[in-house]
């Protein structure tokens, strides 16, 4: 039913319910591979569906998205689920801050709760240095109509009593600054809203179908080889993020990007014991961040695991380093067993910043480089990308991140936003 999202009464879901779930029909598997399409997307993870979805709705373009395993299967549903907007630059800060503002009425437009949750996005500040850099930080967001506070200790004890600010630390805590719309988002229900949105539009998702190949002629894109078959492509999208490089290799066109480990952990539930996302650089061992989940378990990350891998096998040193500094922020989380860890792979450019262009050919286009933006970013992306691809022309919102700025030496060298102190 092209167009249309499926809603079901109160009495269709009982009646689903008592039936063993046999009423439900599959969304968007079984799909059959055509011959041709408009655009080829490569990679069913959240930036793939998201321009996927534009595409079929805002352009009316025919669209396929060709996934080698499965939908949500790589960093969409493998991230602790923050999104924000504190970003210092306004490159970055308006384009996440575009982000945040689709991420509040998502559920909405997608006819699908993807649990979005404003319960603060809070940096502290272990030094007054630290709080002039979030003076700085959050002034500039000010400025451009981006909701900051910076927080004295008073203030963040009222916000955020379970910290005990006061307590003796060995690095004591001296406030901290709160973007208090930033907070967390469901990251399988992100992957299956625009999954299911998409194929509404239209859109067939292909699983368990790899992209082998980029076919060309008088210097165009035709269409890709895949495992399944050629198919014949006006214009071809790659968004595998995590193994871009892989992409690159494979056009024979080398990428400035390097593909690193970021792990989290979870614990066993417990009682609400965080009611905010908590970021902060613990010294000696990077940077730490802690959320609690609707679930009750304390959701746990830190740095990247510091050296290139594709294995999503994070080392055991980041693990205990998270877990030290997290304990020191919240000493009653001592004692909670972790239940699981898992990594993500990403793709890091050197800027800390994206790359949404072009790719060799007028034709082929690139949404990669995401750093540890790129869950915070897939409703933004997904629409600028959309436009780019559909038009040929890149929205102001994008045009800071193309390709070409590794050549002319203008980067965006904000590391990736977050707590950090940027000293341009």
């Amino acid at each position: 039913m092209t167009g249309a999202i499926p809603r079901y009464s109160a009495l269709a879901l009982l009646r689903a319910r008592l039936s063993g779930g046999g009423f439900w029909s599959p969304l968007w598997t079984g799909r059959k591979l055509k011959d041709a399409y408009d655009v080829v997307v490569v990679g069913a993870g959240g930036h793939g569906l998201a321009t996927a979805y534009h595409l079929a709705r805002d352009h009316g373009l025919k669209v396929a998205v060709l996934e080698r395993r499965l939908v949500g299967y790589g960093n969409v549903g493998r991230n602790t689920t923050i999104v924000r907007s504190n970003y210092l630059l306004p490159e970055n800060h308006y384009f996440y801050e575009d982000s945040l503002r689709r991420w509040e009425t998502l559920s909405k437009d997608l006819n699908y709760n993807v649990m979005y949750s404003p319960r603060g996005v809070l940096d502290l500040a272990l030094s007054d240095g630290d709080m002039q850099d979030m003076a700085r930080r959050g002034n500039a967001m000010r400025l451009a109509g981006i909701d900051a506070e910076l927080l004295d200790l008073p203030a963040l004890e009222r916000f955020c009593p379970e910290l005990e600010p006061r307590r003796q630390r060995r690095f004591p805590i001296f406030g901290g600054m709160v973007q208090r719309r930033g907070g967390t988002v469901r990251h399988d229900a992100v992957a299956w809203g625009y999954a299911r949105a998409a194929t509404a539009h239209g859109v067939d998702i292909i699983e368990d179908c790899d992209v082998q190949g980029l076919r060309t002629a008088a210097g165009v894109a035709t269409g890709v080889e895949t495992s399944r078959g050629y198919v014949k492509a006006d214009r071809v999208l790659f968004a595998t993020a995590g193994h871009t490089g892989m992409i690159g290799t494979m056009l024979g066109m080398p990428l400035p990007i390097e593909t690193h480990l970021l792990q989290a952990m979870v614990t066993e539930p417990i009682k609400p014991m965080v009611n905010t996302v908590i970021i902060y650089v613990y010294p000696g061992h990077g940077e730490v961040y802690v959320l609690q989940s609707d679930k009750g378990g304390l959701v746990m990350g830190g740095f990247l695991d510091g050296f290139p891998s594709y294995t999503r096998e994070g080392q055991w040193s980041r693990l205990e380093n998270v877990v030290e500094g997290t304990v020191a922020v919240l000493p009653r989380a001592a004692g909670v067993k972790i239940v699981r860890q898992w990594a993500g792979t990403n793709d890091m450019t050197m800027d800390g910043s994206p790359i949404i262009d072009r790719l060799r050919h007028d034709n082929v286009f690139l949404n990669a480089g995401w750093c540890y933006g790129g869950f915070k970013t897939i409703p933004a992306s997904g629409a600028a990308c959309a436009t780019l691809v559909a038009t040929g022309t890149a929205p102001d919102l994008i045009k800071p991140f193309k390709l070409s700025r590794f050549q002319t030496g203008h980067l965006l060298d904000e590391r990736g936003g977050g707590p950090f102190p940027v000293r341009l």
